[in-house]
């Protein structure tokens, strides 16, 4: 015989699994977009796009996705920061 204890248990539980599949489904995107601004940064850098990989120029791919990684190639590209190499500061 099933208690009111094993059905409150059973609904807490279908509660949970679709409240976990709802997060799931809300943030599926914005992880597939920063994985693939991330691998966009190593396939240019790779490709020899002269970019200094570094924790904040992976930070900005990982949160900014793909328009970060552009945003860091271009950067790099234009000699404004992340440039894999840099000459001194003359004085």
């Amino acid at each position: 015989m099933v208690t009111p204890v094993e059905i409150g248990l059973f609904v807490l539980v279908l509660a949970l699994l679709f409240g976990a599949y709802r997060v799931i489904k809300a943030v599926k995107p914005f992880i597939v977009n920063a994985v693939v601004g991330v691998i966009i940064l190593f396939v240019a850098s790779f490709l020899g796009v002269p970019i200094e990989i570094t924790a904040v120029a992976v930070l900005i791919c990982a949160v900014g996705g793909v328009p970060g990684a552009i945003l860091v190639i271009a950067l790099a590209y234009l000699d404004i920061a992340f440039v894999g190499t840099m000459a001194p500061l003359v004085v």
